[in-house]
Parts: C-alpha cells; sequence; structure tokens
C-alpha cells in the first residue's frame, strides 16, 4: 500500500523538515495575530480609547472560544497523524468526518451561548463604562459567527494533521485581506468603530472557510470515504474528545485567566485598560514562534510514534527545543527594552503607551520562558499525552497566575510590572513540571 505520508515527517533530516512545516505555521499565525492588530491600529486611529478597551476586552473574550476550539482540533491533528504514521486511511477518512459532526455540533453551541451571555461577560470583566455597550456588541457579533471560527480551525487542524501546512496558510492570507479592507471600509468609511471592527472578522473568516471547501472540493483528499467511514463513529469520537478536551480546557482556562487579569487592571482604569489591551497583542505576536513549534512538533511526534519510530519523536523535540531558543530569546530580548516602540505601532496616546510598555517588560520574560515550555509541550500532545499538559497548565493558572496577580493588583498603589510577572511565575511553573515529566518519564523507560 502506498505510504499516506510524503512530509518527510518519516525520514530524512529532522530540522529542514521541520522548519518547513513550520514556516508556513508561523506565517498564518502571524496573519492571524494581525487580525487583532489591524483591529486595534484601525479603532486607535479612527476611534479612540473606548473602542481600544472594547475592541481588546472583546477580543480577549472571543480568545477563549478560539482556544477551545483550536484546543479540541489538536485531537483531529494527533489522531489522523497516528492513523497516518499507521498507513490506515479508512481510519483517518473516519476521524475527519467525525470531526465534522463534533466541530458543527460545538459551532451551534458556541454562538448560543456568547450572544446570550455578552452582557454577563462584559460586568464580569469589568469593562469601562465608557467601553461597556461596544463591548457588549464586538462579542454578540463575533459569537453569532463561530461557525466560521470552528471551520476555519477545524480545516487547519486537519491539514496539519496531514502534514499540510501550506494550505492553512493559503486560507488566513485571503482572510487577512479581506479582515483588512472590511476594518478600513466599515470604521473609516462608515464610521461603524467596535461594531464594524467585529463584522470585519466574521466576514474574513467566512471567507477563509468558503475557500478552503472549494480547494478541498478541487484536489479532494488522499483517503478512501465510504458510506461507513462518512458517518459519525462513536469510539472515533470519544478519542478526538479524550485527546483535544484537555488541550481545550487549558486553552480555555489560560484565555479566562487572562480576562481575569484584564478584569483586574480594567478597574484601573481606561489607560491601564488600554495599554494592557495593547501589550498583550504584541505578546501574541512574540509567541507566534513557539507556538509553530510546538503544533509543527506535535504533527510530527504524532506520525512517528504512529509508525513505532520512537528515537525520532525524542530527536524533534530537541530540535526544536535549540532553535526555539535562540529565536525566542531574541524577540523577548526586543520587546523587554523596546515596548514603548512596539506599542507605538497600535496608537499615539502616551499614557496608553507608557502603561503597555511597563507590562510588556514582564511579559517578555514570560514569552522567553514559554518558547522552551512549549517544545516539550508540543513533544507531550504528539504522544496523546494531553492530560498531563491539561494539568499542569491549570496548576499554574489557577495555583500561580491568578492568585499573584491578584494580590498584585490589590496592593494600594499597584505596579503593572508586578501584576504581568503573574505570568511569569506562571510560565516557570510550566517549564518546570514539563522537565520533571520528561525526565520521570526518561527513567522508566517510557519515552513514548
Amino acid at each position: 500500500m502506498e505510504k499516506l505520508s510524503s512530509s518527510g515527517f518519516l525520514s530524512g533530516p529532522i530540522l529542514p523538515a521541520l522548519t518547513r512545516f513550520s514556516l508556513p505555521i508561523l506565517l498564518a499565525l502571524i496573519l492571524q495575530a494581525l487580525y487583532g492588530a489591524v483591529d486595534l491600529w484601525a479603532v486607535g486611529t479612527f476611534c479612540g480609547a473606548a473602542d481600544v478597551s472594547a475592541v481588546s476586552t472583546g477580543s480577549q473574550t472571543m480568545l477563549i472560544v478560539t482556544g477551545l476550539v483550536t484546543g479540541l482540533s489538536m485531537g483531529t491533528t494527533v489522531l489522523l497523524g497516528q492513523k497516518i504514521g499507521q498507513n490506515d486511511g479508512h481510519g483517518a477518512a473516519r476521524v475527519i468526518t467525525t470531526s465534522l459532526w463534533i466541530f458543527l455540533v460545538l459551532a451551534v453551541l458556541l454562538s448560543i451561548i456568547t450572544i446570550l451571555t455578552a452582557e454577563t461577560i462584559a460586568s464580569v470583566m469589568n469593562a469601562p463604562p465608557e467601553a461597556f455597550e461596544k463591548t457588549v456588541h464586538y462579542i454578540q457579533i463575533c459569537g453569532a459567527g463561530s461557525i466560521f471560527i470552528v471551520g476555519y480551525n477545524l480545516i487547519s487542524a486537519i491539514f496539519r494533521g496531514m502534514g499540510n501546512s501550506k494550505a492553512p496558510l493559503l486560507f488566513v492570507v485571503v482572510a487577512c485581506v479581506t479582515n483588512i479592507i472590511g476594518d478600513i471600509a466599515l470604521i473609516k468609511l462608515f464610521h461603524m468603530g467596535t461594531e464594524g471592527v467585529a463584522i470585519a472578522t466574521i466576514a474574513a473568516q467566512a471567507v477563509s472557510v468558503f475557500l478552503s471547501a472549494v480547494v478541498i472540493k478541487k484536489k479532494g483528499l488522499p483517503f478512501p470515504f465510504s458510506k461507513s467511514s462518512i458517518a459519525p463513529d462513536k469510539k472515533t469520537a470519544l478519542s478526538v474528545i479524550r485527546l483535544g478536551s484537555p488541550i481545550a480546557l487549558q486553552d480555555m482556562c489560560n484565555e479566562i485567566s487572562y480576562l481575569i487579569l484584564l478584569g483586574f487592571v480594567n478597574a484601573l482604569g481606561v489607560t491601564i485598560s488600554a495599554g494592557v489591551g495593547i501589550a498583550e497583542k504584541l505578546v501574541m505576536f512574540m509567541l507566534l514562534i513557539p507556538m509553530s513549534y510546538m503544533q509543527a512538533i506535535s504533527a510530527f511526534v504524532a506520525q512517528n510514534s504512529g509508525a513505532g519510530q520512537n528515537e525520532r519523536a525524542v530527536r524533534t523535540m530537541w530540535t526544536g527545543l535549540r532553535t526555539a531558543i535562540i529565536l525566542g530569546g531574541s524577540i523577548s530580548a526586543f520587546a523587554f527594552f523596546q515596548g514603548d516602540l512596539l506599542s507605538t505601532a497600535f496608537i499615539d496616546d502616551a499614557p496608553v503607551i507608557a502603561a503597555s510598555a511597563e507590562f510588556l517588560k514582564a511579559t517578555s520574560i514570560e514569552c522567553f520562558v514559554l518558547s522552551i515550555a512549549y517544545c516539550f509541550t508540543g513533544y507531550f500532545n504528539g504522544l496523546g499525552k494531553t492530560t498531563f499538559v491539561m494539568a499542569q497548565g491549570l496548576c499554574a493558572i489557577f495555583l500561580v497566575k491568578i492568585p499573584y496577580a491578584w494580590f498584585a493588583s490589590s496592593r494600594p498603589e499597584p505596579v503593572l510590572f508586578n501584576i504581568g510577572f503573574s505570568t511569569v511565575l506562571a510560565a516557570l511553573f510550566t517549564l518546570a513540571a514539563c522537565v520533571a515529566y520528561y525526565i520521570l518519564r526518561s527513567r522508566k523507560g517510557q519515552r513514548i
């Protein structure tokens, strides 16, 4: 039988193959991050601090939805990669079709929940009074378009599981261009402000999903689809959920933790709220390289573990680790010393820029630590050890990040650097847990 994997995952030098696979992921992540960056730039340029605060708070809320979807879709990527490594075409087809059913139901539920709870979310987030209504409208509009957010992320996960990271890049390029045009048209020309940003974002995701459907229909998939594989399979569904739900829960809780942190700083005023919102958008860019390596390592390890190539899976992690340290360290150092310069790309309000730069001094350290930690978590995700990844992530969030952020923000004269340092402590906890788990498994002879 012809091998399903033809991407260099299972043979040849690791670094060139990992780089070729991760670069399109990185570019796609950059363009995805541009959604938020362009949105903030547009409202910061043509509107005011209230719109910046609303978009930063609302987009952070929608990142919970995205975190749930991307985390759960990792179950699809890992299971599909394992089936390909086993050269099981029928099983791979069943993974894809079953995932489509799962995520269709998820999309409907997310739309209903976000629309109905938008006001409650804005209240919990301590959205400033002048930005409250705008925040609610942003959440409701984006929530209504959840099906497109779900569709894009699932299709991207499927292609990554097959070893194809170029197709998702194409989809997001088109989406990003659409979003930029939509932002300028709806905000500058039609003066729609926050609501225009939300509409442009959903329209861009819709165009991306439509394009991906056209590509799939035209080129097809390298699997034999039969009546039995098209119908949802209970066992496959449980496997996707078992692998993906721990990651989804961790990603959701991580985004919730940022919402809670943002709620702490929102209580300090609209200027600080806007500054932290900008800083968090910059952090998204800074984490793109380690995130791309994490996703690439997961796909590599999944296929190699499925093929029984245990040592190659281990080498993949260490190869990614060396590269991520160098690149992640360089980016983090620049952000630490030039946070004010980076912040001026979004707004020319001096107090907001100062708040953003101060918060960045802490979160830039977080980004360097996570550059290392993400390689370990990518490795464990690829092995299917997603429960451990979830457990350490939840401990980092609820035992370290949130308690320290609350403590720092509740001081008589709170310092933004100290509040942001909560993310550093959480990242250090994650790294320590991953290293300890890897050493423990290695000593027990359980590398795979």
